[in-house]
């Protein structure tokens, strides 16, 4: 039976896009393609992918925010100490369970994003 086998990409709202694209090529690493999109060079997502829905009133993150992209990370700590020292707003907070290690950023037109560092297998 043909099946959806993984997300295919991530699609927000800009008021310039153009701006937001070059900030997160300077401070997250993702390349933009040809084609207008972000890509991953080279490839090394951990195989784990989480959706997740949250009620309209969930405070997990601003509720007048629609979405919130979760980056996986492979050092959590030194990944938002880099974005510290380049100016980025980042969340004081971290939070550590079994399944891996979570921060807060905030990119310049105020989304939050999510960064995790899965835990080790």
């Amino acid at each position: 039976m043909a099946s959806i086998t993984g997300f295919g990409g991530i699609f927000l709202r800009a008021n310039d896009p153009k701006a937001l694209y070059q900030w997160y090529e300077q401070h997250l690493g993702l390349l933009k393609s040809e084609g207008g999109s972000f890509a991953f060079a080279p490839p090394t997502q951990h195989p784990q992918v989480v959706f997740a829905l949250f009620k309209q009133d969930n405070a997990y993150f601003p509720p007048a925010q629609k979405s919130m992209i979760n980056l996986q990370v492979d050092d959590l700590d030194g990944v938002l100490d880099r974005l510290i020292a380049e100016g980025v707003t980042v969340d004081p907070k971290r939070e550590t369970y079994d399944f891996g290690k979570f921060g807060w950023i905030t990119d310049p037109e105020g989304n939050r994003l999510e960064l995790w560092q899965p835990a080790a297998e």
